[in-house]
């Protein structure tokens, strides 16, 4: 790819190209997560408010803990037959065009627009709007919508909070400045409530997901002088404790909340992949380590998926963070 296919598009002309296209699919990723998610929604519902058409892509079904936001009643993994040819493919909170998963049909380059806020995007659409510097990939969908003049409404409002409350793990984590406040405290005017998606995002946990954390730090262990925690999750802790996939979110938080901890690990082995997700306190980049695995995320939080056995999967990581400096 040329260096001038790699440019990042200005605000200016993604809302050009909003404006000037009749149909969107508004794409989210993988083993989706309140920030692709509502990202997607949020710009969706705006789309349709100027009149266009709007559908939602997403392989995996939505979350129990995301059901609550507006539209997700219209997400599906089927793609509806008559779409026009200048629809426009919007791919939310993903690096790469893979990440959406095997089941979104190939897509034209031209047809892409890439909206993130990773670092290391690959800049795979024809529009790519990726600003590293914003704590979601909502927050980046804001300037889009104040660009288009679209009126941001309760239902916006919430889908915007429920990004900047799931990427800066409610307001807990380094990302959360004084300009992620202040927009939160306008979303919350406009008629975003804090306290539901906190409930649902951070505090309506089932008893199964209870005890799956209860398992996962039974396997804790440390290395590198305390520096390091890991453990890991595979399918017969996931039967023993009645929980699923979705119960794994946040655990990896509270590795990396042990006392000493600088990086935290979890290895997901289940359904046939092993997916890591990684934290750290600021000093090891976890980006960079999980890039030289084929993965990728921000400096603090990221993850990949590992291809071989859990074991080799964990040499694997543990010289990817001490090539890093752990």
């Amino acid at each position: 790819m040329i260096e001038s296919e790699l440019r990042n598009s200005t605000t200016e002309e993604v809302v050009a190209e909003l404006r000037r296209r009749s149909s969107f699919v508004m794409v989210s990723h993988v083993k989706p997560d309140g920030d692709t998610l509502g990202a997607g929604l949020a710009l969706g519902i705006a789309l349709r408010r100027m009149g266009k058409r709007v559908a939602y892509f997403q392989q995996d079904p939505v979350p129990r803990n995301l059901r609550f936001l507006p539209d997700t009643e219209f997400v599906a993994r089927e793609l509806p037959a008559d779409l026009p040819p200048d629809t426009l493919f919007v791919f939310c909170d993903m690096s790469d065009y893979s990440r959406a998963g095997e089941f979104l049909p190939k897509i034209e380059r031209e047809h892409m627009l890439d909206i993130d806020h990773h670092l290391g995007n690959s800049h795979f659409g024809a529009f790519n709007y990726v600003i590293p510097s914003e704590c979601s990939t909502g927050t980046t969908v804001m300037h889009l919508l104040r660009g288009l003049g679209v009126e941001v409404d309760k239902a916006i409002a919430t889908c915007i909070l429920t990004t900047i409350m799931t990427d800066t793990g409610g307001f807990m984590h380094s990302n959360t400045s004084p300009e992620v406040l202040e927009l939160s405290a306008e979303l919350m005017r406009l008629g975003a409530d804090k306290e539901q998606i906190t409930e649902e995002i951070f505090a309506n946990k089932r008893v199964a997901a209870t005890r799956l954390l209860g398992r996962i730090v039974d396997e804790m262990q440390f290395a590198h002088d305390g520096r390091y925690c890991w453990s890991h999750v595979d399918d017969a802790m996931l039967a023993q404790t009645g929980a699923d996939g979705e119960d794994t979110e946040d655990i990896v938080n509270t590795l990396r909340g042990q006392e000493g901890v600088e990086v935290a690990a979890l290895f997901k082995a289940y359904d046939g992949e092993i997916r890591v997700s990684l934290r750290s306190n600021g000093r090891v980049n976890v980006q960079a380590a999980a890039a030289t695995l084929g993965g990728g995320g921000h400096f603090r939080a990221s993850g990949l998926t590992y291809v071989g056995s859990l074991d080799d999967a964990f040499a694997a990581v543990d010289r990817a963070l001490v090539a890093q400096g752990l």
